[in-house]
């Protein structure tokens, strides 16, 4: 069934046709005031804002706006999965046309070859010429680089050769389009760089405009801060960006000032730190984050649980009451899939630590509910905060399919804690600045046509812990440069491109 005021045929225009999107409220991006207009696309560019007489919309597939939102497409700064195995069908369902991929210090390789150790470049190309459904950019994870320079996991101290092999990986990766680097500083191998190593890609970023986002060592309450002192102080002369930004023990929303305060310190003079945020209180990675160091690779679990296995079980113990207990924990992969801690350890009749050995650190991924509503809230709110999900499609975390659309409906919409015009902006304009996207993000001529048209009252976020893949509701039209990606609750046009940093955009 076609939606209602959308006339003209789906899909790709005719040569020389394109997009008439009439009577709209356009939310351009920028945080300036709704406005009711026109907006003409020819091609994959904005031709137009303004009035368009209707003499000269012969030709062209004209949709009825009917005062419906008009707003430009959905950034997503941290993501996960890969568009030449997977469809990213969820993500444009709540509004994403762009996502950005080579996070927590991986970076993508072509099927076939082994994840980390392939050519990014190659891997861009072969993206490039698929055609993805939504438009992609990445980052050169920095644990991907160290094995492509041929330097063991477990290495704290490379040597001068192998520092070099890293920046020139590196520097081909950003010649190659990469948008900066990215850091995962709490994974093996990210968590043996020492400052040395990592101090040494930051004029590398630097040169290229690029930027430097990092899972952090550390998200802790008490080591926060000093993540973020070792971001800045890695990242050198580069823009420097915390992903997900969180306040793992952190109480309420003193806590989150405290931060804010602290970050607001950092900016205004040279590399001024971003942030990106979820609304969730649980985050999602794999159970290896509660081990101690000296269970993780390169060392060899067994020989650890045969030699320290009574020092293991008193560590994983009070890991798990400092992160809330199993009741916190809800697996999400692997034997006990859709089960907490707490539950696996009632069935089968253990204490909970002897699950979690027996998993080992490479056991599954886990949804871990250690923030604070109250606290995440408040960062989500801050304006140099953008909103990303670090979802995949298909996850086992609500936030793949859910996040841009329950940021519009818990945010500004219910609640209405921050203007429809602020929560479009930190979707839009402020990650294509984070990312140093110079034609998207913004409604406005000579931009490529990366179109939302909603109604924010109908926009619902259907992912939850149950259902996580739910698609969203709501967003009744998805332009990809163009062309219809998403439409009447189904994928479209597969229209997205490769995106590479530097280039220039049309009409510039």
């Amino acid at each position: 069934m076609a939606l209602p005021g959308m006339a003209g045929a789906r899909g790709t225009p005719a040569a020389g046709a394109g997009v008439l999107l009439r009577d709209v409220r356009l939310v351009d991006g920028s945080g300036a005031p709704a406005r009711s207009t026109d907006v003409l696309v020819h091609g994959d560019t904005i031709a137009r804002v303004g009035r368009v007489r209707a003499r000269d919309a012969h030709g062209l597939r004209v949709v009825e706006g009917g005062g419906r939102v008009l707003a430009p497409g959905f950034i997503d700064l941290h993501t996960h999965g890969d568009p030449l195995e997977v469809a990213f069908t969820p993500f444009l369902a709540m509004g994403v046309t762009t996502v950005v991929l080579g996070q927590d210090g991986g970076s993508p390789a072509l099927p076939g070859t082994a994840r980390d150790s392939g050519s990014l470049p190659a891997w861009m190309d072969a993206v490039e010429a698929a055609a993805p459904g939504l438009n992609v950019a990445t980052l050169s994870g920095h644990g991907a680089l160290r094995r492509r320079a041929g330097i063991d996991d477990g290495t704290r101290r490379p040597s001068d050769t192998q520092l070099e092999r890293l920046q020139a990986v590196l520097d081909a990766d950003l010649r190659a389009g990469a948008f900066g680097l990215s850091t995962g500083l709490e994974y093996v191998p990210g968590r043996y760089a020492e400052m040395r190593e990592l101090a040494s890609l930051g004029p590398v970023v630097a040169r290229a405009d690029g930027v430097v986002m990092s899972h952090m060592r550390s998200e802790d309450a008490g080591d926060v801060r000093a993540s973020i002192d070792e971001l800045m102080q890695a990242a050198g002369p580069a823009r420097a960006h915390v992903s997900h930004l969180k306040v793992v023990y952190g109480q309420g929303e003193a806590a989150a000032e405290e931060l804010l305060a602290f970050l607001r310190g950092l900016r205004g003079a040279g590399n001024s730190p971003t942030a990106d945020a979820y609304p969730y209180e649980a985050s999602y990675t794999g159970i290896g984050i509660l081990f101690p160091e000296w269970a993780l690779p390169p060392n060899d679990y067994p020989a650890v649980v045969a030699a320290r296995g009574d020092e293991l079980r008193a560590h994983l113990a009070a890991r798990m009451e400092q992160r809330n207990g199993p009741g916190a924990l809800l697996f999400g992969t692997g034997p006990h899939a859709g089960r907490r801690l707490a539950q696996v350890a009632e069935a089968e009749g253990r204490p909970f630590v002897e699950v979690l050995v027996a998993l080992g650190p490479g056991g599954g991924q886990a949804a871990h509910f250690v923030m604070d509503r109250a606290l995440q809230d408040r960062l989500l709110l801050e304006p140099f905060v953008a909103i990303a999900s670090d979802g995949s499609p298909g996850g086992s975390h609500p936030r793949g399919a859910g996040t841009f659309a329950k940021w519009i409906e818990a945010f500004a919409t219910g609640d209405a804690r921050v203007p429809l015009e602020e929560a479009v902006r930190k979707a839009t304009s402020l990650p294509a600045s984070i990312l140093g996207l110079r034609d998207r993000g913004l409604v406005r001529e000579g931009a490529k046509a990366d179109l939302l048209l909603f109604d924010p009252e109908r926009v619902r976020a259907r992912a939850d812990y149950v259902d996580p893949t739910a698609m969203a509701e709501g967003f009744d039209l998805v332009l990809v440069n163009g062309q219809s990606a998403f439409e009447d609750a189904a994928a479209g046009a597969n229209a997205g491109r490769l995106l590479r940093r530097g280039a220039t955009p049309a009409g510039a």
